[in-house]
């Protein structure tokens, strides 16, 4: 128990930090499901089970934990053909879009 057993916004914002959780509430496998869509497969689409393999994580668990608060967000898509990333996960990784994606934007 850091700081006296007293929750402060400066206690909780360490603790955040050291769950990696950034200002959105995106923890690191989110960033890495994210980057992944953006970096390893140009912005998507993608399908889940290649994207579970990528970020070595179950497809069940992406499915049901992470894409819901990512498609919340607006950070990600799902088409008929996988998963895509919004031009708001690019801003929020600050990462340049692929040149040719107008879809996204």
């Amino acid at each position: 128990m850091r700081g006296g057993g007293t929750v402060t916004a400066d206690a909780a914002a360490a603790a955040l930090e050291l769950l990696e959780v950034d200002e959105l509430g995106l923890d690191r496998l989110d960033r890495e499901i994210l980057r992944a869509i953006c970096e390893k497969f140009a912005g998507g689409p993608v399908g889940l089970s290649t994207l579970a393999v990528a970020v070595g994580e179950e497809r069940d668990t992406i499915e049901d934990v992470y894409e819901p608060y990512l498609l919340q967000l607006g950070m990600l898509k799902r088409t008929p053909r996988g998963r895509t990333a919004t031009a708001r996960a690019y801003v929020h990784l600050d990462i340049a879009p692929p040149a040719v994606a107008p879809a996204l934007f």
